[in-house]
């Protein structure tokens, strides 16, 4: 039955099943005081095997056919090369500026300490979660970096939400985030390079080794900092000064973002490092003029909620639940949690308290920073692509990575209730 159905057919059901169950989700999220992602993570688990190919395996096949998958693959990396490049744009370098001590502190121990201690675990877990093939380094490197990510577009929505945006607290967790980020796509793309001959993603380059992608790397960073951004800069300036800022100048700057973005990302693609990394760095060095920002605004207006849960979806339908039915396999999904939240949370509030912050700003700083959402689903979407790590612990890391964005709004939540009933009580 499925495998007779035109895949145009299939994709024209999944898209919007997908979509509007994501959107509802989303929604509700919302209203329970939660941020969309989690809601669209958990909307992406639940139409693959863990419930509906559980419960109704026939209709999942008929829904999500094995012949759709790849095109809502492609469609949804589109989603997401579009949201890196926005996470990228997003990047705001001048929170760096005036916070020194405290941004390189908080950062650097949000990402170090979860990495060392994802390396202990990965090295308990090699014999038992490494696929076979994988080499020691790859498998404990990769481990590390995951635990070490932190969503920065996602807790940027989590600090509007909670009215912490524009604060010291909220600009300090900005700054460590966007730092934290970095560090982290730079070890990712290491480990890509290390991975690489495992017959793991991007073209031509496996001759090179880790060092000559490293060198490839340093170079496209160095060519889009010194030669693309200035160049871009004047582009932007002469498209802006000859087009007004209406739909004209919207479509136009939609063209050429998307142009840009496609090539940076094809660049990196072909040089063995992630596609995602160059639409990444391709955000971080186009200016922030107004054309550019109302261009980026209708980018994310369709990509966002139309391809991105695609991406989800796909992650979802690799992630099974029943791959942990085994007492074992749940006991280490539980040290992959405490491990993670151990890092992040406890390692960025010591941190933030030896960097002078008061207690209160220091656990909500560790807190934020133990956010995780979409940024490791594309992490760990790559590791899973490479054949770095197998199903089962894919699933466990996809669990903790809800988990972890799940409660970060309401832990942070309740510590700004505790604060003013402090203020208010002091006031008295």
């Amino acid at each position: 039955m499925g495998a007779s159905r035109d895949p145009l057919e299939a994709v024209l059901i999944a898209v919007p099943v997908v979509v509007l169950a994501c959107g509802v989700a989303a929604a509700v999220m919302r209203r329970l005081g939660q941020t969309a992602v989690v809601g669209e993570i958990l909307v992406g688990i639940l139409l693959g095997p863990s419930l509906l190919g559980w419960l109704w395996p026939t209709g999942s096949r008929w829904l999500l056919p094995g012949e759709v998958l790849p095109y809502l693959g492609v469609l949804g990396n589109l989603g997401l090369l579009v949201f890196m490049f926005l996470v990228g744009l997003e990047l705001d370098i001048g929170l760096l500026r005036g916070r020194g001590r405290a941004v390189v502190v908080v950062s650097q121990a949000s990402v170090w300490i979860p990495l060392g201690l994802g390396s202990l675990l990965a090295l308990a877990m090699y014999g038992s979660f490494a696929p076979e093939g994988v080499g020691r380094a790859q498998f404990v490197l990769f481990v590390a970096v995951a635990m070490s990510v932190t969503a920065f577009p996602v807790l940027a929505r989590i600090l509007k939400d909670q009215g912490l945006y524009g604060t010291p607290v909220g600009a300090l967790a900005m700054a460590c985030a966007a730092v934290a980020d970095v560090v982290a796509w730079c070890l990712l793309a290491l480990v890509v390079a290390m991975a690489h001959p495992l017959g793991g993603g991007g073209g031509g380059g496996g001759g090179w080794g880790i060092a000559g992608m490293g060198v490839l790397a340093g170079v496209f960073l160095a060519g889009m900092w010194w030669g693309v951004r200035p160049v871009l800069g004047w582009g932007v300036r002469w498209w802006g000064s000859g087009s007004a800022s209406g739909a004209g100048a919207g479509a136009g700057g939609v063209v050429g973002l998307c142009s840009g973005l496609c090539l940076a990302a094809y660049a990196t693609h072909a040089m063995g490092v992630h596609a995602l990394f160059g639409a990444f760095v391709f955000g971080a060095v186009v200016p922030r003029t107004a054309e550019v920002e109302v261009a980026a605004e209708r980018m994310r207006e369709f990509a966002v909620p139309v391809l991105l849960p695609l991406f989800f979806v796909g992650s979802g339908l690799k992630t099974d639940v029943g791959l942990l039915g085994g007492g074992t396999a749940w006991w280490w999904a539980g040290a992959v949690l405490v491990v993670a939240v151990a890092g992040k949370l406890g390692g960025g509030t010591g941190a933030a308290l030896l960097a002078g912050q008061p207690a209160r700003d220091a656990v909500t700083l560790g807190a934020l920073m133990n956010c995780r959402g979409v940024t490791e689903l594309v992490v760990l979407n790559v590791g899973l692509g490479l054949g770095v790590i197998g199903a089962e612990l894919f699933t466990a890391l996809v669990l903790m990575a809800l988990v972890t964005t799940a409660a970060t709004g309401p832990v942070v939540r309740a510590l700004r209730k505790r604060e003013v009933k402090g203020a208010v009580s002091l006031r008295r």
